[in-house]
């Protein structure tokens, strides 16, 4: 019989929500009774809305518990380790029997994530015992050639998934014609999006999935050196991909003459970025790499003519390095079965936001939005009705309910007005007000600008000026036309995806909720009741006790009523903050 393995969830998501104690109680719990399993740390399972969690592998199969603090810890080891007795009101998911996480798992196809929460990322064997490195080990013992090797990855159709979607063996193409005596692969893991963190899993989950994609496109293009391009906010990452590149070096998978093949000489080493949005442009990326600020510049040269030092260079993101050794071991044609015509294989999603099952997926391209939303993600929090997502962070837009069913997929939802970007997800529910939201995604761009077009860098502060107006009740008639012309001038004479992208938020919101707009400048009114400015508070009479909360809190005393009488706000002193509402425990204050 195999030794019970108990393995404990630490990505950057687990170890905030406790699971390092949770660990050490484990850990101290088989100490001190003299238990006999083995302990095992991994990362991000996906399930972070679940965090911490704990895994435990005995002879009958797999059991996830969820929820796991450390008292529950101690529990489920001494009845199910000990005791042989799984404590099913834990249980969050298992093929043994039902859970209501299942639908969480049920749909999801692991390509890119097919380790995480699976190995103990900081053990090169954990990768080797499930198919690791064996894609690049298959391509020099049969002496693939290069042109084969990129042939296969067009054949599957992969797409870059960084967010432009490029398809990436044609890419890579483009870099092997050009002929050098040095050549460069560089990986984008500077993950900016807010609400995304699907990069930073796999980084911190399956680094060596990421070497290996690295090293089989370092093979195709004839690349010399390799950058791993990583924000310095990622600092589990970056540790536990420091160790990889190590092990990857002692085992013979970079250096000289890797794996016998003459000549094949290929290295990495990390950058480590400050977080700067611009940086997922390419050029900028590079500029920064070679220690300059990090600015784009024009094109052509295209970095596959020209790029790092000047040199022949190929850039794809975490995301699709991840895919290559899949591809390479399992053929083109059974990667291209997932998708749609045009968008073959999976895609990893970080929902976030307004949704009851928050954390990273992989799905199928071709699933729609609303099956991603209220299948896998279970739907809205509290069971609001739901309003819109956000897709392609700052650089996307707003897809509301009413197109909902649209398919996942780079044509399907650049239709939308939105894009598909790196994957983030952001739920919001009929809470949120879109033009608060524009304004938010605006501010972020607008502040990560690097200042060098005009457009871009005035253009972004325009905007934002005329959104702050109207979300503090001082819109205009005229100001949404001024916003939709300021957009398609960024849009069209911005350098850089960022400027191009940029109104992409405002243009989505004021084309599918056109309406919140004309009644926060029309009527002065916030629909959703999140701009203070336009919110009016008064005392429900018949619901006020008197108990003088409200008046206490109110910062400039614009609350008269003596105790145990009713209450009255005086409107022309009121600031709108909002205080009297919150600390009202009766639901006597009225907002409209």
């Amino acid at each position: 019989m195999e030794q019970t393995k108990v393995i404990v969830g630490l990505g950057s998501c687990g170890i905030a929500a406790g699971a390092k104690k949770v660990y050490d109680r484990i850990k101290a719990e088989m100490d001190a009774e003299g238990l006999d399993f083995e302990l095992k740390k991994t990362s991000c399972i996906g399930m972070c809305y679940r965090e911490p969690l704990v895994e435990i592998i005995d002879e009958n199969g797999s059991y996830l518990y969820g929820d796991i603090d450390e008292k529950r810890a101690v529990e489920i080891i001494q009845k199910h380790v000990s005791q042989h007795n799984p404590v099913k009101d834990y249980v969050v998911q298992t093929e043994l029997f039902e859970t209501s996480d299942n639908d969480f798992v049920k749909p999801q196809v692991k390509i890119v994530l097919r380790n995480c929460g699976y190995i103990d990322p900081e053990k090169i064997e954990d990768y080797e015992a499930r198919s690791g490195y064996r894609a690049i080990r298959k391509i020099a013992a049969e002496r693939i050639a290069r042109l084969d090797v990129i042939q296969t990855v067009i054949n599957s159709g992969l797409r870059g998934r960084g967010g432009g979607g490029f398809p990436t063996g044609l890419k890579w193409k483009f870099a092997n014609d050009n002929k050098a005596d040095e050549k460069f692969i560089i990986c984008n893991a500077d993950e900016g999006d807010p609400g995304a963190f699907m990069d930073r899993s796999v980084l911190e989950g399956d680094p060596h999935s990421v070497l290996e994609g690295m090293i089989i496109g370092a093979y195709a293009i004839e690349a010399t050196g390799g950058v791993i391009y990583c924000r310095a906010e990622y600092p589990l990452a970056i540790k536990r991909l420091n160790i990889a590149i190590e092990q990857a070096r002692e085992k013979g998978y970079l250096g000289k003459n890797i794996l016998g093949v003459e000549g094949f000489n290929f290295d990495i080493y990390i950058k480590e970025g400050a977080g700067a949005f611009v940086c997922g442009e390419e050029t900028a990326l590079i500029a920064s790499v070679e220690g300059l600020r990090g600015m784009p510049r024009k094109r052509p040269p295209f970095p596959a003519a020209s790029g790092l030092w000047k040199k022949p260079t190929n850039i794809n993101n975490v995301e699709t390095f991840a895919n290559i050794p899949w591809i390479i071991l399992n053929g083109a044609e059974e990667y291209a079965k997932y998708g749609t015509d045009r968008s073959k294989g999976t895609k990893v999603f970080a929902l976030a936001g307004k949704i009851k099952r928050s954390g990273l997926v992989e799905v199928p391209m071709g699933i729609s939005i609303r099956d991603v939303i209220f299948k896998l993600g279970g739907g809205i929090q509290e069971d609001k009705k739901f309003k819109a997502v956000q897709m392609g962070g700052p650089s996307g837009g707003c897809i509301p309910d009413s197109l909902s069913d649209t398919i996942v997929d780079y044509d399907s939802v650049n239709a939308t007005g939105a894009i598909m970007g790196s994957g983030g997800m952001v739920v919001m529910d009929e809470a949120t007000c879109m033009v608060d939201v524009a304004k938010f995604f605006l501010d972020f761009t607008r502040k990560e600008s690097c200042g060098k077009c005009t457009f871009c860098r005035m253009g972004t502060t325009r905007m934002l000026e005329i959104l702050t107006r109207i979300t503090e009740g001082k819109g205009e008639e005229g100001d949404i036309q001024k916003l939709e012309e300021l957009a398609y001038e960024i849009k069209d004479n911005s350098l850089c995806g960022l400027g191009q992208t940029a109104p992409n938020p405002v243009l989505t919101t004021i084309r599918y909720f056109r309406d919140e707009y004309e009644a926060h400048i029309r009527d002065k009114k916030c629909p959703a009741k999140v701009c203070k400015s336009l919110l009016t508070y008064e005392v429900i009479p018949d619901k006020c006790t008197g108990c003088t909360l409200c008046a206490i809190n109110c910062p400039v005393d614009a609350i008269d009523g003596e105790r145990k009488g009713i209450h009255f706000i005086r409107q022309e002193d009121c600031i709108k903050c909002g205080m009297c509402f919150t600390k009202c425990k009766f639901d006597a204050i009225l907002t409209y």
